[in-house]
């Protein structure tokens, strides 16, 4: 396993979407965010069914700052209960990771 994360959010529109990608990108603590729609999502929500387009955000980062997301989601994310997963990437390029390793957080 590697200390590659890739983290999944949506957001109710491309505006949204292009906004939290480049902040995440700009405070270095995504490499990058592919973002991916309109999709579809069906959920419950305070006892209500959903049936709402929504962009999807991949973003690619490292373990350390994947811990950080949850509170600069509640800062910038557009919702008021963002969808925050953590998927541990299990092998890749070496290249990708280390540039990933590199970029993240480097400040440069």
């Amino acid at each position: 396993m590697t200390n590659a994360r890739i983290v999944l959010t949506t957001v109710s529109d491309r505006e949204a979407a292009d906004k939290l990608a480049q902040q995440l990108v700009d405070r270095r603590l995504a490499v990058c965010v592919n973002i991916l729609g309109p999709a579809r999502s069906v959920y419950r929500w305070k006892a209500s069914m959903h049936n709402e387009p929504e962009y999807l955000l991949l973003i690619k980062t490292t373990a350390e700052h994947a811990s950080q997301l949850p509170s600069v989601f509640r800062e910038v994310h557009p919702y008021e209960l963002p969808e925050c997963l953590h998927l541990p990437v299990i092998g890749g390029s070496e290249e990708y990771l280390a540039w990933m390793a590199a970029e993240v957080g480097s400040g440069e």
